[in-house]
């Protein structure tokens, strides 16, 4: 990920809930690579074979056996079998642009829209209806200014992709056909933004939904980091500020998850290796008007965070330096493994999985 600018932004059910707390609370018999295991337990990821080393930021679990994954270098895989097998279904052509994709939603197993990011003509999104056999691209960015981070869907036809400032406010484009056509929303209900205020295309939550009218976008870079809320498909916006430091382009809140319309929880930190990460993650109760530091945070900077299903209280978060979880909703965490991940998403039917460097996918069990 690069510094501000150009760098930086390229950059039963309740059962199912319990047993994922369990499989990363107690040892497990899950595989990692060597190196990973911290001391007093055993890492509670399964790394699969994915045959690549692209960087894997952007990352859509379908179900405990479908997900997919989009990273450096043009690359997007598939998998149907829970891992086991890897499929590249990467558009053609992008592998030869380089391509940086970070964010993928996915539908099902055969539905997904990804999103290229970049400045200019490099932000872009495809979308395939065959399993990534096809793809078409439903839109190219053509305004220099513009630098695309992050999409995010309420439902398979209505979803929004956001941009850094232009002309001093955050661009939101809309789709209301499952991402096969998109339009550029009107600025009068975003406020402005701070100097030098963007998104984090870091783990693909920057722009995060929940349920089928409220969605959050995280900023970082400025004086404050800050979460904004729009409750109607992205029209009008409030914007609040959050807990995590910001105050330097390499610091903010860089992923949200939202377990429903009121509870979220909101991780960042500073990204660079050698700075600290106090008051990393965050929590909130009333949709995001107001934010509580986490009392007891995630050691380091984290890049994204997902809500174990049907556990209520239970969430991951993840980064370079290892998973985070918390059973009290974001209080208090606890490393739990060591492995190197960006993202994390987990599925109602019960899997969770976690993607990143070196083209590191793994599966909880």
């Amino acid at each position: 990920m690069r510094p501000k600018g150009k760098t930086r932004r390229l950059m039963s059910w309740g059962l199912c809930g319990a047993a994922l707390t369990a499989a990363l609370v107690t040892p497990s018999a899950a595989q990692a690579a060597p190196g990973e295991q911290g001391p007093g337990h055993r890492p509670a990821w399964t790394l699969t074979q994915t045959g690549t080393d692209a960087r894997f930021r952007g990352l859509s679990a379908v179900s405990s056996r479908t997900a997919w994954a989009a990273g450096s270098r043009g690359t997007v895989l598939r998998t149907a079998d829970g891992g086991r097998h890897w499929s590249d279904v990467s558009p053609p052509g992008a592998t030869e642009e380089a391509l940086e994709f970070r964010d993928i939603e996915a539908f099902d197993a055969r539905r997904a829209v990804v999103l290229a990011i970049g400045e200019g003509e490099a932000s872009r999104v495809f979308r395939t209806d065959d399993g990534g056999a096809t793809w078409t691209e439903s839109f190219r960015n053509t305004d220099s200014r513009a630098f695309f981070d992050c999409l995010t869907f309420f439902d398979s036809r209505h979803g929004l992709a956001m941009s850094d400032p232009v002309d001093g406010r955050f661009r939101i484009l809309s789709t209301a056909d499952g991402g096969r056509s998109w339009t550029v929303l009107p600025t009068a209900g975003m406020p402005e933004a701070q100097t030098g205020e963007a998104g984090f295309a870091a783990g693909g939550q920057c722009l995060v939904s929940s349920g089928p009218k409220d969605v959050w976008l995280a900023t970082g870079g400025a004086a404050t980091a800050r979460v904004l809320h729009s409750a109607d498909r992205g029209l009008h916006w409030t914007a609040t500020t959050s807990t995590i430091p910001a105050g330097d382009p390499a610091r903010g809140v860089f992923g949200l998850a939202f377990r429903d319309r009121t509870h979220g929880i909101a991780v960042g930190g500073d990204y660079r290796a050698d700075q600290p990460s106090p008051d990393s993650a965050a929590v909130t109760g009333d949709a995001g008007r107001s934010w509580q530091r986490s009392t007891t945070p995630p050691a380091a900077y984290r890049s994204g965070v997902a809500w174990i299903p049907h556990a209520r209280a239970t969430a991951l978060a993840v980064g370079p330096t290892g998973t985070d979880l918390t059973t009290d909703g974001g209080r208090t965490w606890r490393t739990v493994d060591t492995g190197s991940y960006d993202t994390v998403d987990c599925t109602h039917d019960g899997g969770c999985w976690a993607a990143g460097e070196k083209g590191r996918i793994a599966r909880l069990h």
